[in-house]
């Protein structure tokens, strides 16, 4: 299994389970996301743990989920960071653009505050 998805009340985590977010699992993942979105999930926490690797592949996935959940007034939130593919982000200037959380309760508190922003 490359993902492990959770559903939760007011978002969708989704676990990478490779070592490396790259050429062979970007696509899928891709799919994925575009799947959850079109299920009505407008806010996704993609977490990254595991993640030792990230080309550009995995990099353009991860701003589909960025897009997807932008185009559905929702939020997306990046977490479970490694130091490698953190550095990708920051180099690729990507740091500015993305929700980025440094746990997985952090992550529901950003999506917390959008909601309730939202709501406003």
């Amino acid at each position: 299994m490359e993902f492990k998805i959770d559903k939760l009340e007011n978002c969708t985590f989704i676990e990478v389970l490779e070592e490396k977010l790259d050429t062979n699992i970007a696509p899928s993942l891709k799919s994925e996301l575009v799947l959850i979105s079109g299920n009505g999930e407008r806010n996704i926490v993609l977490d990254l743990n595991s993640c030792r690797y990230c080309d550009s592949s995995g990099l353009s996935a991860i701003l589909v989920a960025n897009r997807l959940c932008k185009n559905a007034n929702g939020t997306f939130v990046l977490t479970g960071l490694t130091d490698a593919v953190e550095r990708l982000i920051t180099i690729s200037q990507l740091d500015t653009v993305l929700n980025i959380a440094y746990s997985r309760t952090e992550a529901t508190e950003i999506i917390n505050k959008a909601e309730k922003d939202r709501q406003k």
